[in-house]
């Protein structure tokens, strides 16, 4: 059984309840967490706050930087461990486990080289004044973290948090705790003090909600569904508190006729196949320019065809979806899509090595998608590409823009003028041209636009997020 990770100790939940943690891959029980409370909440708020009163905030940044160093070093030692445990939580292929683990000891790598150089700025002013900026922390900071990549979106989101001098309470998703339980028992491991780094495991509609309306708490970063991004927004404005959100996505991948399709075509798989389409910036709408659409659907039929899905341990192209009720949702999508007429080019195989309790999906190709069509407009979060051909540039714009999203996009041509008149019209946080995803660099900011959320996360752009602006003005005469 799993502990809540409170001020550098395991403790049970007041409440006395757990919830039980089950294998992707079999759909078995293996493991139980803390089904906690707002009191569990409360408790880890109070830790946090006497941790930044009485010791985090006498650091100073070097020595953050020190132990984020510390910390990155001693996950990079337990990557394997990391990722054998998220392997088993999530359903991840093995190598995106390893992806993952190592990409947490990254952000926490660039986090720390990054603290001592947050600076503020100085301000010509009247005669006679000094006029400063200073960056401070905001003080405790509540992270509610999703379950498709629960290490990346701690390390992006906490990693930012702590450099910028910040003590954190984390909720992670109940689907996936337990390798950043694991990450907080390592940063005590490497001397984070106590109260610097808390993990709270239950319910969304419980912890989650206590977390955002708790008044301890001075800014909250939140990945996961409009929806609830919405409920989030709403109880922090209650007293005013700060939130970054991140709320997924419906983002295009715009091929022209004149596009290296030899270096398209895995880049356009990889995107909606990985960590089996449940990923915020999966590139789930391929729009195609009319001259090269059924040849290059042709070509990706041939490769969905030969995508093969089955336990995390194989390490195949394509794992289990997280649970049983996501892939119902990914049914539902499919069935609706049979029921509107809308062509399949290609699905993957499910291996036969693939138990029948797992929650398993395979890559699905459709076509001709209706722009109007739900399918076209929703976040599916499941190895479902949808496909649909436009005339022109002016097309291919609307087409890209005719979400509520606005996460990432991908830009397929060799023509530089059209690269950069695409880039500019096409909505969106990100915009990957003759790529996508450019690495999953954590120097490189990330965040939405529209219904995809505000602020951003990852680079040095996360940690002006994480800090509020103080103006000094002096009067010397």
């Amino acid at each position: 059984m799993q502990l809540n990770y409170i001020a550098n100790a395991s403790v049970p939940s007041s409440s006395g309840k757990t919830i039980p943690v089950i294998d992707p891959s079999d759909g078995q029980v293996f493991d139980e967490i803390q089904r906690s409370n707002a009191h569990d909440i409360d408790v880890a708020v109070h830790s946090a706050r006497d941790c930044l009163e009485l010791v985090w905030s006498r650091f100073s940044a070097a020595e953050r930087g020190r132990l984020l160093m510390r910390l990155s070093a001693k996950v990079a030692e337990h990557a394997e461990e990391l990722a054998l445990i998220e392997l088993r939580d999530c359903g991840k292929p093995v190598r995106q486990a390893r992806a993952d683990a190592a990409a947490l000891a990254r952000y926490f790598e660039f986090y720390a080289g990054a603290c001592d150089k947050l600076h503020g700025d100085t301000i010509p002013y009247l005669d006679g004044y000094s006029v400063m900026t200073w960056r401070e922390p905001h003080g405790v900071t509540g992270h509610i973290i999703p379950w498709n990549y629960p290490m990346q979106i701690f390390g992006r989101s906490v990693g930012g948090a702590l450099a910028a001098g910040n003590v954190c309470v984390v909720k992670p998703a109940e689907d996936a705790c337990l390798s950043l339980l694991r990450v907080a028992q390592l940063a005590a491991e490497v001397g984070f003090p106590a109260g610097a780094l808390n993990i709270v495991t239950g319910y969304g509609h419980e912890v989650g909600d206590a977390l955002a309306r708790h008044p301890g708490i001075d800014h909250i970063s939140f990945t996961g569904s409009p929806g609830v991004g919405t409920l989030i927004q709403q109880a922090a404005a209650e007293r005013h508190c700060p939130v970054t959100l991140e709320l997924g996505g419906k983002s295009p991948q715009i091929v022209f006729a004149d596009a290296d399709l030899d270096a398209a075509l895995p880049a356009i798989i990889n995107a909606i196949v990985q960590n089996a389409g449940q990923t915020c910036s999966a590139g789930s709408r391929l729009l195609v320019e009319q001259s090269i659409y059924e040849p290059l659907l042709e070509r990706l039929g041939q490769a969905f065809a030969n995508l093969r899905v089955g336990p995390a341990a194989m390490d195949l192209d394509v794992g289990p979806l997280i649970r049983q009720s996501q892939q119902q949702r990914v049914w539902d999508f499919l069935s609706d899509a049979h029921v509107a007429g809308i062509p399949m080019v290609a699905q993957g195989q499910i291996v036969d090595e693939a138990p029948d309790t797992g929650f398993y999906q395979a890559p699905t190709l459709l076509r001709d998608v209706p722009v109007n069509h739900r399918l076209a407009q929703e976040e599916v979060f499941g190895p479902v590409l949808c496909a649909m051909s436009f005339k022109d540039e002016a097309h291919a714009i609307e087409l890209a823009n005719a979400t509520p999203f606005g996460l990432a996009a991908g830009i397929w041509t060799c023509d530089g003028a059209r690269q950069f008149r695409m880039a500019k019209r096409v909505k969106s946080g990100q915009i990957f041209i003759n790529n996508y995803g450019a690495g999953g660099g954590v120097e490189l900011p990330f965040g939405g636009v529209k219904s995809s959320g505000y602020g951003r996360e990852k680079g040095f752009e996360a940690l002006y997020g994480f800090t509020t602006l103080k103006t000094v003005a002096v009067r010397h005469g």
